[in-house]
């Protein structure tokens, strides 16, 4: 493209409702580096709070709509990746601007090679834009992706500023005062110095290290001049250093028989109480997020943690009134000189937290000038609805965020980064690899939600009986378990397929938490039934899960619209013969855009006779609807026989034996029409 050159996606792709943005650039000298940053504005083109103003110290939107996904090593240098989900920007977000900037006196002129470039989710290059004039400037424009009607466009910008990211950023109507600006700019000064996420391997004695965004390296002493000065070695281009991911096919072993077992850097055999769980866990999990910086950016970053030197601690005393607190971990992280610090709760094997405990780390945190307090259990938080009831002392001037964590996603990130996007290195892989055998070792307790709660029979009964009134608390209490289950299902088949997997909230239900889930509470009692919908990158449609607690049956189905090219009767044959190895008890129904059904069936009939899913009046056919049924289980646990692990099973046999069979979307979504809930 070329500068001030607009472009509809939607004309460059059929999927466009995810896009990678990539910003890169070369240093000659093989120094020198630039921040990325993103500023969602709204109609009058000013950001609607400093929420809205993404950036190293904030880089993940809670909806999902923007995650700056750190650098990646390329031939040449590196390059700044930008995940956006479109279906999940804010109805009230008209542009997105894409900038970077550079730190202290370094310009974008010292940098050759400065573009942008846009990818689908599946990472099939859209276009490229290359900035040729940014000579003198600190930061620069490089596009913006903005709306136009139902869909987005590309606006490639180019712009430069010469008053870095506090000038970039005040244009916009960001918030920066003049002590912040400086904590800024100090930052920003630092920055290159503290990319020191890797562990490195001890050099010799005496040889001077390097810190890149790699990882700590010894560099190659200059060679000597005249009087034994050194000359000043060479430029040479980075190499790209290969991300590592492990296999899935296990090697064959060379145990004697199945009684020989593996030895494991973290056992777990001899865990006999919950406190050796807690504490077990706690050191294992934060001991490797100090040794490798791609994990514990994952888990923090959503945190306001910056990236930099991590350092983590277990079981550390800190005076608190007549005896001391030791919270389970402590996570420091320096960066420019500065420092963040958070100190973390944890519990395993189903254990609540305790609210005055939690409520005294906050008030130790306060006092001591600390950023978060973070808590790590198997609960899953809901959105807009914290797990324990803190209240904070408002005359307290130092704000102390609150965060959770559950177990599940701290597998789902591990699994990701080993299975699919891959580490610096094979001991990282492997380290990473030793931490979720432990968090899926039975024994362990770090096992997610499992248990949906004392309201779960009550309420089935209710129901069976027809008992169960609107407004009863125990039907919110399962709606919210049911929530839970269902990010925690999404978390689980995202790290299984290296995929975006979450739950879609459409818009007609409202954007308050609270009111929606009232509202399908409600629901609950009137109709027994309690429904969800997953949006799972690179499917042809929403995959849908319903339980019906009066027939006790479980249905996952979706909806795949049809071809804009060809006849109705070659879209049925094609599509029975996609799903030639489907299970037989599939059911098909044709969706029609007249008031009358359309026809329906089981795969193993419509087999022989595809024909059989045209419509005898010839209504235009709109899609397909292909569904499973099987029974759920009935208890409120995660035993073999539960209703979590039933959910689970079904949604996993239901993407596994039909969806993976289909094609990828070749029709447009409207992204105003639903908004994607995040982790």
């Amino acid at each position: 493209m070329i500068k001030g050159a607009n472009v509809a996606l939607a004309d460059l792709s059929d999927s466009v409702g995810s896009v990678i943005v990539s910003l890169g650039w070369v240093s000659p000298t093989g120094e020198g580096d630039a921040d990325v940053s993103v500023l969602l504005l709204d109609a009058n083109g000013k950001v609607r709070s400093d929420g809205d103003f993404y950036f190293y110290n904030h880089p993940v939107a809670a909806d999902g709509s923007v995650q700056l996904l750190g650098k990646t090593p390329t031939a040449d240098g590196s390059e700044d990746r930008i995940s956006f989900d479109l279906t999940a920007v804010p109805s009230g977000i008209d542009r997105i601007v894409v900038a970077a900037s550079r730190y202290g006196e370094a310009r974008f002129g010292e940098l050759e090679d400065v573009r942008i470039t846009l990818a689908d989710a599946a990472g099939a290059s859209l276009l490229r834009f290359a900035v040729d004039d940014a000579d003198s400037v600190t930061a620069v424009i490089f596009g913006e992706l903005y709306r136009r009607g139902e869909g987005w466009k590309f606006r490639a910008v180019g712009q430069g500023y010469e008053t870095g990211l506090a000038g970039l950023a005040t244009d916009f109507g960001v918030d920066i005062e003049d002590d912040a600006a400086t904590e800024t700019e100090a930052a920003l000064d630092g920055a290159e110095a503290d990319e020191q996420a890797d562990a490195a391997v001890p050099a010799p004695a005496g040889t001077p290290v390097r810190q890149t965004a790699l990882g700590a390296i010894p560099a190659p002493r200059p060679p000597e001049g005249e009087a034994g000065e050194p000359r000043k070695p060479a430029a040479r281009p980075r190499t790209a250093k290969k991300k590592v991911t492990l296999p899935r096919t296990v090697k064959k072993t060379l145990a004697e028989n199945d009684s020989w077992k593996s030895a494991r850097l973290f056992p777990v055999s001899v865990l006999k109480s919950d406190r050796d769980r807690e504490m077990r866990a706690t050191s294992v999990l934060l001991s490797v997020m100090a040794q490798v910086p791609e994990f514990s950016r994952r888990l923090t970053a959503g945190f306001g943690a910056p990236a930099g030197r991590m350092e983590t601690f277990t079981e550390v005393s800190l005076p608190h009134g007549d005896s001391p607190r030791r919270p389970d971990g402590v996570i420091r992280v320096e960066r420019a000189g500065k420092l963040w610090t958070a100190l973390v709760e944890t519990k395993t094997n189903g254990n609540a937290l305790k609210a005055d405990q939690v409520q005294a780390y906050m008030d130790i945190a306060a006092r001591r000038g600390y950023e978060a307090v973070i808590t790590l259990t198997n609960d899953v938080a809901l959105e807009g609805s914290p797990l324990v009831d803190v209240k904070i002392d408002k005359r307290r001037k130092h704000k102390v965020a609150l965060w959770h964590l559950s177990w599940a996603e701290v597998a789902h990130q591990a699994q990701m980064l080993i299975r699919h996007e891959g580490v610096g290195n094979a001991a990282h892989a492997w380290l990473l690899q030793e931490l979720l055998h432990y968090l899926q070792h039975e024994n362990s307790g770090c096992h997610g939600f499992q248990n949906m709660g004392p309201a779960w029979v009550p309420v089935r009964n209710g129901i069976d009986d027809e008992t169960l009134c609107q407004g009863d608390a125990r039907a919110l209490e399962v709606v919210e378990n049911w929530e839970r289950l269902i990010r925690q299902v999404c978390l689980r088949l995202g790290g299984e397929l290296g995929q975006k997997v979450l739950p879609v909230q459409r818009a007609k239900r409202g954007t308050d938490p609270k009111e929606r889930r009232d509202r399908l509470a409600n629901q609950l009692c009137l109709d027994g039934r309690l429904q969800a919908e997953l949006r799972i990158d690179g499917t042809p449609g929403v995959l849908t899960v319903s339980a019906d607690l009066r027939t006790g049956k479980l249905r996952t189905g979706i909806d795949i619209p049809a071809p804009e090219q060809g006849y109705p009767l070659s879209w049925a044959k094609r599509l029975v013969r996609r799903l030639a190895e489907a299970p037989a008890d599939l059911h098909v129904e044709t969706l029609v855009d007249s008031e009358a059904a359309g026809p329906r069936g089981t795969l193993e009939r419509l087999r022989p006779e595809p024909a059989d899913l045209l419509p005898k009046d010839n209504a235009r056919i709109t899609g397909f609807r292909l569904s499973l049924l099987k029974s759920m289980g009935s208890g409120r646990g995660n035993a073999e026989t539960g209703f979590i692990r039933s959910v689970d099973n079904a949604v996993h046999r239901f993407y596994t034996t039909v969806v993976v069979h289909l094609d990828t979307p070749t029709t447009r979504r409207t992204p105003s029409k639903e908004r994607t809930a995040a982790e």
